[in-house]
This record gives structure tokens, sequence and C-alpha cells, in this order.
């Protein structure tokens, strides 16, 4: 599944293109988190300083979130890729501040840096209340190791996504990543044999000569409130298809293959953090 350590490289990628600057690698981000989450850990024990009636510091804010902050589980904004042949949001949604820190990133959650996946990279532009703006989304359904994967899709959906302007440095700080690795893809032949929030669909079809695709991934339907039926149509709308909505089912030669795939995020606020961390104490990654 897609961990924080994967959204916070492609922060890194993108935050050092604009800054000029050249990034950690895919494996030295992974083991910083690592070791960032391990802090974490030993602050939320008791010091041992304070058993013997001393007082320590407090943790930083971000730790102190993990103790003090519930998780949340929902993505407000609707992760639509723009492309409609090979790119166009998952079963699950976590969103990652250290006040939701998953225990473990890629690799102690067995997600091995060399494993190839699918993947859709995402970023949302987030309001002071909390809501969230597609700003961007791009992937593939090639397979792709890890670090090259990332890296590139965190540009294009940040650069290449023709829906809009490509994002600037100020924009920064207002940003939220969301990674989903896309698993489990199965042709079915009832374009109704899916289930909303659970998948997400790939879809082609032929109309008056001309072959048409796109896809959604398995957060969209759920998020839009969306029946199968009017998934289904939406989705031949985002292919291009202005045929009546009654007869979507009547388009030659549609294929329909479900997937799943489980979405993360992490706002730039809970990236900054690691990253100052990170400079601060002196860390190296591997």
């Amino acid at each position: 599944m897609a961990t924080a350590a994967h959204c916070a490289y492609c922060f890194e990628v993108l935050s050092c293109a604009l800054e000029k600057r050249q990034p950690l690698s895919f494996s030295e981000v992974e083991d910083l988190w690592d070791q960032y989450e391990a802090a974490a850990t030993e602050e939320v024990g008791v010091p041992e300083d304070e058993i013997d009636g001393t007082l320590s510091p407090p943790p930083p804010a971000a730790i102190s979130r993990i103790l003090n902050s519930p998780s949340t589980s929902s993505s407000a904004s609707s992760s639509t890729p723009s492309l409609s042949t090979d790119t166009s949001t998952s079963n699950s949604s976590s969103t990652s501040s250290l006040s939701s820190l998953p225990k473990g990133s890629a690799r102690s959650k067995g997600v091995a840096s060399d494993e190839k996946y699918p993947l859709f990279v995402t970023w949302d532009t987030i309001s002071k209340g909390g809501h969230k703006s597609l700003r961007g989304c791009i992937g593939t359904f090639e397979d792709q190791e890890l670090d090259d994967g990332l890296r590139s899709y965190a540009l294009t959906s940040a650069f290449e996504d023709h829906r809009f302007d490509e994002i600037s440095l100020r924009e920064l700080p207002n940003l939220g990543c969301g990674v989903t690795l896309l698993t489990n893809f199965e042709g079915i032949k009832d374009p109704m044999d899916w289930t909303v929030g659970t998948h997400g669909l790939r879809i082609s079809f032929t109309d008056r000569n001309r072959r048409f695709g796109s896809t959604y991934l398995p957060d969209v339907a759920r998020e839009q409130g969306w029946t199968k039926e009017e998934t289904m149509i939406s989705l031949m709308r985002k292919a291009g298809w202005s045929g009546k909505p009654s007869g979507w089912r009547n388009v030659n030669d549609l294929k329909v293959v479900r997937y799943q795939g489980h979405r993360h995020e992490l706002s730039y606020k809970d990236y900054n953090e690691w990253r100052n961390w990170v400079e601060v104490t002196g860390r190296t990654g591997a």
C-alpha cells in the first residue's frame, strides 16, 4: 500500500524542482521517514529523566499531535486523473499528518522499494478550512518501480496536467499530496459488477467508429455520491462520448476493468516538519 514516505518523496521531488536544488533519493527519504517515526515513538513513552523526578522538554508539535489528535481517513476532494487512456481514489484513503502517522513506512509495511506498481500522484490545494480542491492528478497503468514512478509522476501531475496551470513555488505551503498504488485488476463482463468505494474502473468502447477510454480511481464514485450507473455514464462522458445517458449500454465493444488501490495523503505542513527535523538533527539516510 502507499505510505507517508511515498508522499514525502513526491513533495521532496516537487519542492526541489521548484527551488532548483538536489532532492534526497527515494531510499534516503524512506530511511529518514522511518527514523522520524521512531523518534516520535520514543517520545510517546515516559522519559527516563521524568522517572527520576525531572521534566523533559515537550516533544515537537508534530509528535504531540500523534498523542492528541485522531486520525482522519477521508478525502474531501475528488481525484480525477486527467488523461483518458493511461491516466485518468482508492478503497481506503489515509491522511497522514504526524497526528495520524502509521507506524512504519514502506519497508515495514511490506512494500519493498524494488516492487513495481501502476500508480497515480494527486496534488490538492488545501484551504484554511481544510477543504481540498484538485490541483493535478496523473498516473499510469504500467508497472513502475517506485523510485522512478513516484519521481516522474510527482512532476508530471504538477506540471503537465493540462486542466491546470503548472504548480508554482508559492503554492507549496497549501498543497496536499496523495499517492495511490493500484492492484487487483480484473476484467468484468457485467459493467455493474463492482463496489462503490472499493473498486476503480477503467473502460474502453467504440462509438461511431471511434475508440474511447477513461478511468476513475476507487474513491471518486464514493466522494461524488454517485450510483454505479451514474458513474458509468460519467466515465463515458469523461472519455468524450456524447450519446444519450440511457444509451450507454448500447455502445460497441464495451470493456470494463475493475481494480483496487490504497491512497495515502500527506500535507506540505507535515512534509516540511519532517524536512526541518532532518536538517536540525543532521540525520542522513541510507
